[in-house]
């Protein structure tokens, strides 16, 4: 029996070839920033440190439920893994993380625009499907600005089916 894990909604506004722009309202996450530029080393120990805070590793012991998807933001600069917190807990419910370098915080409503891949991630990947995205954007005269983002919605026990979207914010008028 499959589990219901919540997903981070969000609103299509607009198709586009390959791609598609979305509404996200604010959310609350859990981030961890790290120094880390690759997706490997920012997905191993960006995962293990937030999976640990929602398997009971906070002030309180609680436990929160896995979410999807979870948001990686990769740069040359620092990184940083976020989990979407679930929203029947509100902000100042959260527990306090046990390790001082995860953040809980509030993000605001964005425009982005998305373009989905499957299989398991890579560097490659990323820069590939961000390259895409970019092009897309380019050829329909859609402004972008901010990193472009990696959102992973799969267990990585999961082989087949895989979910994975490159996102970056853009300048839409409602």
């Amino acid at each position: 029996m499959a589990s219901t894990i919540y997903e981070q909604p969000y609103k299509v506004i607009k198709n586009l070839q390959d791609a598609e722009i979305r509404f996200y309202p604010p959310a609350v996450m859990a981030t961890v920033i790290s120094a880390a530029n690759s997706y490997k080393e920012v997905g191993n120990k960006g995962f293990r440190q937030l999976a640990n805070y929602i398997f009971g590793g906070n002030q309180d012991n609680k436990k929160i439920a896995m979410t999807a998807p979870v948001h990686m933001q990769l740069s040359d600069k620092g990184s940083s893994m976020s989990f979407v917190m679930p929203p029947e807990i509100p902000m100042q419910q959260l527990p306090k993380p046990n390790q001082q370098n995860i953040k809980i915080v509030n993000t605001p409503a964005e425009y982005v625009a998305a373009i989905r891949f499957g299989g398991y991630a890579s560097d490659r990947d990323i820069q590939n499907y961000s390259q895409k995205l970019s092009d897309i954007l380019a050829k329909n005269g859609i402004a972008h600005q901010g990193n472009f983002r990696f959102l992973g919605y799969d267990a990585p026990y999961r082989f087949f089916g895989r979910r994975n979207e490159i996102i970056v914010t853009v300048q839409w008028k409602a």
